[in-house]
This record gives structure tokens, sequence and C-alpha cells, in this order.
């Protein structure tokens, strides 16, 4: 079953947010959600708005309907202010308590976010507001940018699109990575995909055969993670690789020409922690 995710842009009707020369935090809110949303959906996710237009609702109703929709997971989308303009800027995200998939998500998005240009301010715990408390799923509140900053107006400008695509993105790679939705759905692209000849196993290189099966330990869009994770897995002496035949960057470990000795292979990995599965080449 697809994952269904509620998306909730910040604000709306006689709230406008965060006000700065004239621009309005609730309008920024709510074409990003329903940009972030248009991306999901095309990557097989099921989507649901707390709101689609200019309309106003308290943070209780929109937490309320989330629980009554039965939604996986919650995200709402804001802008950030600060006191005295142009002082502060960067991406911030909050979740309940540091711990989970909601911390994961967070992080992954600013990761995401950082890598278009934005500051990453980190993920900060605020178990008092009311739609991370409220909420009986996973939820993250995206501070997307500082309104009253000019550098992070400029990059949201500048960027919107790849700003959707990276906390789609975001979320995503971590629930393709916890094995929440299929590694490979329809409709995704790699947000960076240089050349990477020098990533596919080469048989000179050790631990690496002609291959009939491999032990696969993730899927990603974004290839710093996968090269993390690669050489994560090269630092503990394992022949890992990224395979980028495909739409995803697979890191995958050996190759073997037997069952068994990619069973043997996962079942060490399975020890260290990591979440596999064998492929067949």
């Amino acid at each position: 079953m697809p994952y269904l995710r509620k998306q909730q842009p910040a604000h709306g009707g006689r709230d406008p947010g965060a006000v700065y020369n004239g621009r309005q935090e609730k309008d920024d809110n709510l074409r990003l959600a329903l940009a972030v949303g248009e991306i999901l959906q095309e990557n097989g996710i099921q989507v649901e708005y707390t709101r689609t237009t200019d309309v106003y609702e308290t943070p209780y109703q929109k937490a309320m309907e989330a629980n009554e929709a039965g939604v996986d997971l919650f995200i709402s989308i804001h802008r950030n202010s600060f006191p005295t303009d142009n002082v502060v800027s960067g991406v911030e995200s909050l979740v309940y308590d540091l711990s989970g998939l909601k911390l994961q998500i967070a992080e992954s998005i600013n990761e995401q976010l950082e890598a278009i240009g934005f500051v990453n301010l980190g993920v900060t715990a605020r178990p008092n507001l009311v739609v991370l408390k409220r909420t009986k799923m996973p939820a993250v509140l995206v501070e997307v940018g500082f309104m009253n900053s000019d550098t992070d107006n400029q990059l949201f400008d500048d960027n919107f699109d790849a700003i959707a695509q990276a906390i789609a993105s975001g979320i995503l790679d971590v629930l393709e990575t916890n094995h929440l939705i299929p590694g490979e759905y329809g409709g995704a692209t790699n947000l960076q995909n240089p050349s990477n000849s020098q990533n596919m196993p080469n048989p000179e290189h050790s631990g690496y055969m002609p291959v009939n099966y491999r032990v696969q330990v993730g899927a990603f869009r974004n290839r710093m993670y996968a090269e993390r994770l690669r050489n994560e897995l090269m630092e503990m002496d394992f022949p890992a690789f990224i395979d980028d035949s495909g739409e995803y960057l697979r890191v995958q470990v050996g190759g073997f020409d037997n069952l068994e000795e990619a069973a043997l292979m996962e079942r060490r990995l399975k020890r260290e922690g990591y979440q596999t599965v064998i492929v067949s080449e």
C-alpha cells in the first residue's frame, strides 16, 4: 500500500504568518506544499492536504484532521522569522523529540536543502507545538528559510523547483532506506547524477567476482547519501560499490556466483545492523 502523507501548508486565511516587505508566509507555504505534494504523488505516495486554498484552520484542527485521516506521516511547511531583519538565515526542522523516523526525515530534508545553498541550522525538539504534540504519527515541521532574510528569499525564489524536489527527496530517501516504500518507485529522478565510472565494480578490485548475486544495502536518489554508505561499508572491509546503472544509486556489496555465498555476506551485514536484500544481476 502506498505511504499516506498529510501535507500542511502553515497559516492561511486571516493568519498571514510572517510578513516582510509585503510578502506573506502563508502564500510561500501553500505554493511549496502543493509542489512537494505533486512530486510525492508522482512517486506513488498518497498525499492529503490540510488546505489547498487560502483558508484558516487552527493548528489543533490540522492535527485532528491528520489523526482522523489515519495518515502515516505529517509534514508541516513553514518559513521562519527573526525579530531583526537580515540577521539570521537558514533552514531548520522541528520535531517532538530527537528520535525515530521523524528525526531521520528532518535531518534528511535539512541536508538536501543545505545542498541547494541554505545554511543548515539543524533539528530542534519542540514538544509543545500542537502539530507535533497532538499528531499520532511521525511529524516534522520544516522552516524553509527566514521570511525577513533577503538571502533566503533570493534562494527560495531562484531555486523553488529544486527546493520542492529536495524536500520530497529527503522524505522518500528515508522511507526507502527504512523499507517503508519500495526502493524503485516510478517517476523518480536523481538530484545529482555526475559521471560515476569509478563507482562501478572492477574485476581487479578486491572482493569483486563475475556476479550473479549481490547484497544490496541501500538505494538513493542523492549521491551524497550513497557515497556515505559505501565509504562506511568499505571502512568495515566490506567490498562495497555503487551501481548507478538504473534510476537509483544502489549501494551493493560483493558479487557471488551462488546464493549461499550471498546469504553468508547478508548475515554478516545484518549482524552489523544493516537492512539488506539479495539481488540477482
